[in-house]
């Protein structure tokens, strides 16, 4: 076995064998559905209605929730702007203040998967961003992120 294994790593020398496979956390579908829960629960403390979105570090949605009688705009709105703060890892609220104050950030807004408006919330774990929440329709894109943010906090609290 040994001189397979030699015969091998002669084989290949550019090749390292030293290197570790990287550790890779996920939005999973529990944290995903406690995110958006909790989101809703947020805003609900308000009594607003609307959309949350949580997508993984794919952009994938993994969890869509609506209130009764919210319009079904909503939803599309609070999927692009959970894809909009994990593909920028940006609160989408900043970023639609930076296009605002900066011509060369306004041209994101000619992307169509992306929304500048607030609501969207990277989500990170350990430094490294796993997912997004978004929200729409709870009341202006401000409280939108509110929202949010305060959810992500409640699952991740500060150490």
């Amino acid at each position: 076995m040994k001189r397979t294994l030699i015969a091998v790593m002669m084989a290949l020398p550019g090749m390292s064998f030293a290197a570790a496979p990287a550790t890779v956390h996920d939005m999973t579908l529990e944290l995903a559905t406690t995110l958006a829960s909790d989101t809703l629960a947020q805003c609900r403390q308000y009594d607003k209605k609307g959309v949350v979105a949580v997508v993984d570090r794919g952009g994938n949605p993994v969890v869509v929730m609506r209130d009764d009688n919210v319009g079904p705009h909503n939803t599309l709105a609070a999927q692009r702007k959970a894809y909009t703060a994990l593909s920028t890892k940006t609160p989408s609220q900043a970023l639609a203040e930076k296009a605002r104050a900066d011509a060369d950030s306004a041209n994101l807004n000619t992307l169509p998967e992306l929304l500048l408006l607030g609501g969207g919330v990277p989500v990170t774990f350990n430094n490294e961003v796993i997912g997004a929440v978004g929200v729409a329709g709870m009341g202006g894109s401000e409280f939108d992120g509110k929202c949010a943010t305060q959810a992500i906090a409640k699952a991740f609290p500060a150490k």
